[in-house]
């Protein structure tokens, strides 16, 4: 008979251990586990509990009732979607997410295979390593856990019970907030700007009418187009990676939305590297950046020289160009061969049809990776890549560049065909400077 855990509370690093025992029975007591609190976001609490004796481990996600930096309330039930999520995903794309061992609704609690052997993708490329193979490992991802949750392969019924299910209102709530009204309407008054930017930011965001449209679009297509289930949050900071390939973590924003936002936000990551390896960082260091420790060494086990992973600053920003233009070009390839693989309904074999609907996801994905990159250039919620620039001379035109780059990619979201004319668009963004 369990003594704890028969209602709701925030664990600590102790209870997480007896949790271990009592709950999950993955060892039979706690003498010799060890458990650290590991997360670093702002609604989870996340524990990697480890045994001395045995060497095995496990990761425990907690959902927080609240949010920390403001204190206002979260459902914790949000762990239940993610858990589902974790185990559609690992369905659909073997090997690429966690195994989920258990899901306990009453501690809002996700017990997890411990994926530790592979490092935070955003830390990663900071770094400068830039692994060969993430381009193929994330297109075949997104292209695997998209497509085959649409009503174009699963049954009408079915599809709607799911949308149901992953409804998630706060966390969807959160995005259409921060990612797609705030950084053009200011209205809370959250906005973080470079001082230097701030007229910049006003002409270019906030008094461009055309731009207020263009996103109007966009967020109305995210409120209402529930095509695929989505991971919702899908970042570099969201997936680990090391030599051997990749893990995609925290799809707790999870939810039936536009297939082009999940591709869109990776591609908007990988341009964020881009441009903190193109701006902040040289082959001699940093030009008044923080890099993270490490920053001039190859990775341990790695590959022979340049096959997965560079030296920071200008290769790896050439090996960053690269990765967004095969990531980009390889995505709309594989969505393509898995559509042919999987759709079946007369009408949506029509090559009419599968070029619209292609098309339509493509627009959308350049659309959103343009959102991305401005509500993380402008908004309260920014990247590392940003945050460690502290020389105003070279933040303000990498910010710049951004911003000019995420405008583009929005307001000419149908006109881009491959990964090439993305990243020429960023180099003419950069001379605009």
């Amino acid at each position: 008979m369990l003594k704890y855990f028969k209602e709701f509370f925030l664990m600590n690093t102790e209870d997480v251990k007896r949790y271990a025992v009592e709950v999950l029975r993955f060892w039979t007591d706690t003498k010799g586990l060890t458990a650290e609190e590991i997360g670093d976001g702002n609604i989870n609490y996340v524990f990697r509990i480890r045994s001395e004796e045995d060497g095995r481990s496990l990761i425990v996600k907690q959902a927080d009732s609240r949010i920390r930096t403001s204190g206002n309330p979260l459902d914790i039930g949000r762990n239940r979607i993610e858990a589902a999520l974790l185990k559609f995903e690992g369905e659909l794309a073997p090997g690429y997410v966690p195994v989920v061992y258990y899901y306990d609704e009453i501690m809002a609690a996700t017990s997890m295979e411990d994926v530790s052997a592979f490092k935070n993708l955003r830390k990663e490329l900071m770094a400068g390593r830039v692994y060969g193979h993430l381009a193929e490992n994330l297109s075949s991802f997104v292209a695997d856990t998209l497509l085959p949750t649409t009503d174009l392969v699963i049954d009408a019924v079915d599809k709607k019970k799911r949308v149901s299910f992953f409804t998630n209102p706060q966390l969807c709530r959160i995005t259409e907030d921060l990612v797609l009204t705030e950084p053009y309407y200011d209205y809370k008054g959250r906005n973080i700007l470079t001082p230097g930017n701030e007229d910049f930011v006003k002409k270019e965001l906030y008094e461009d009418r055309p731009l207020h449209a263009e996103v109007g679009m966009l967020r109305e297509a995210f409120m209402n187009h529930a095509q695929a289930l989505l991971h919702g949050d899908l970042h570099t900071g969201s997936v680990f990676a090391n030599e051997t390939g990749i893990r995609v973590l925290d799809p707790e924003f999870g939810f039936y939305g536009p297939i082009g936002y999940d591709i869109g936000n990776v591609i908007a990551n990988l341009f964020f590297a881009l441009a903190y390896h193109t701006f902040a960082v040289t082959d001699a260091g940093t030009a008044g950046a923080d890099v993270p420790s490490g920053v001039n060494a190859a990775p341990a086990g790695a590959a022979a020289a340049g096959e997965t992973a560079t030296a920071p600053g200008r290769d790896a920003a050439e090996r960053l160009n690269d990765t967004i233009e095969a990531f980009c070009d390889l995505t709309a390839v594989k969505l393509r061969k898995k559509y042919d693989e999987i759709v079946s309904f007369p009408f949506y074999r029509e090559p009419a049809f599968e070029d619209r609907y292609l098309e339509g996801i493509l627009s959308d994905t350049y659309g959103y990776a343009g959102t991305e990159i401005i509500r993380r250039t402008v908004g309260d919620s920014k990247v590392a890549e940003l945050n460690t620039v502290t020389d105003s001379a070279v933040k303000i035109p990498m910010e710049r560049a951004l911003i000019r780059l995420g405008k583009q990619l929005i307001m000419r979201r149908g006109e881009f065909r491959c990964g090439t004319e993305a990243t020429e668009m960023f180099r003419n963004c950069i001379t605009a400077n």
